[in-house]
């Protein structure tokens, strides 16, 4: 009997390992593959009707005139601007196809942004004393623009609905527990009425993110370097905890900000472009 369920776990692994091979992708962004077993059209679509709710329970600052409303929405546009130039540059436009993007600024104390499929962006107000300023609210909007472009919450959730579902598609998911796969997305995004904390991608993520982000500030005419004093203020306002709830899963804010020193050359040389 216990060989016999060896047999039957030993079959399942592989079941799950061709169905993740045959998922797997390639980003345009880094060339290289990763597991998205969920088509980007239906993640965008699920996408946006998770924004729509959440902008119906969360209070938006609204007014064109709000100083903070109009500088989310123009460092926004800007870096989509970028983003949009650097995949024309490299024949890539076709990938941004169904991005429709769109900014806007929730009044919240949490220090939180993020970026959903498709190019909904939410910025809250608690983030705003401590990026302090336009150049550091770029880097930290182009850091959540490319978590988006990188697929990593697609990935997230795909590694999960493989997990429990044992690889089936999304639309099935879809039709077979609705609930379970819109928490999976909610999980995997960050994306919901108590979010509490940006969302912790895994660390190899998040620095890929970093990477990216520092390009896109510096094609929109930011200063990326400013993400070394942002990453000392939000160390400042972690209160000198070692594993703030930030913090969790993410780079260590030493790790971090060298990695960023690293990155900054290669972001300079795309500065204005």
């Amino acid at each position: 009997m216990q060989t016999l369920k060896s047999l039957v776990k030993t079959g399942l692994l592989y079941l799950i390992l061709i169905i993740g091979s045959l998922s797997c992708t390639r980003n345009a962004l880094t060339g290289k593959k990763q597991l998205t077993i969920l088509p980007e059209a239906e993640i965008q679509s699920l996408a946006s009707g998770q924004y729509k709710d959440f902008l119906k329970t969360h209070p938006l600052v609204a007014g064109q005139q709000n100083a903070q409303v109009a500088m989310v929405r123009r460092v926004g546009e800007r870096i989509t601007q970028a983003v949009n130039r650097y995949y024309a540059g490299k024949n890539m436009s076709s990938v941004l196809t169904g991005y429709k993007w769109e900014y806007n600024l929730v009044e919240d104390a949490t220090v939180n942004a993020w970026c959903m499929p498709g190019g909904k962006i939410v910025v809250y107000t608690g983030l705003l004393p401590i990026s302090m300023n336009e150049n550091a609210l770029a880097v930290v909007m182009g850091h959540e623009v490319s978590h988006a472009l990188l697929q990593h919450g697609n990935q997230r959730m795909s590694g999960s609905m493989l997990q429990q579902f044992g690889g089936i598609t999304l639309a099935v998911a879809l039709s077979s527990k609705p609930a379970q796969t819109q928490n999976l997305f909610l999980q995997a995004y960050g994306i919901g009425s108590e979010v509490g904390v940006m969302l912790p991608f895994s660390r190899k993520h998040e620095l890929e993110a970093d990477r990216y982000g520092l390009i896109w500030a510096a094609m929109a005419g930011y200063d990326p370097s400013e993400a070394l004093a942002f990453w000392d203020r939000m160390e400042k306002a972690s209160g000198g905890n070692q594993v703030p709830d930030f913090l969790r899963t993410h780079p260590t804010d030493a790790v971090r900000k060298e990695k960023i020193k690293s990155y900054l050359p290669e972001a300079l040389t795309y500065k204005g472009k």
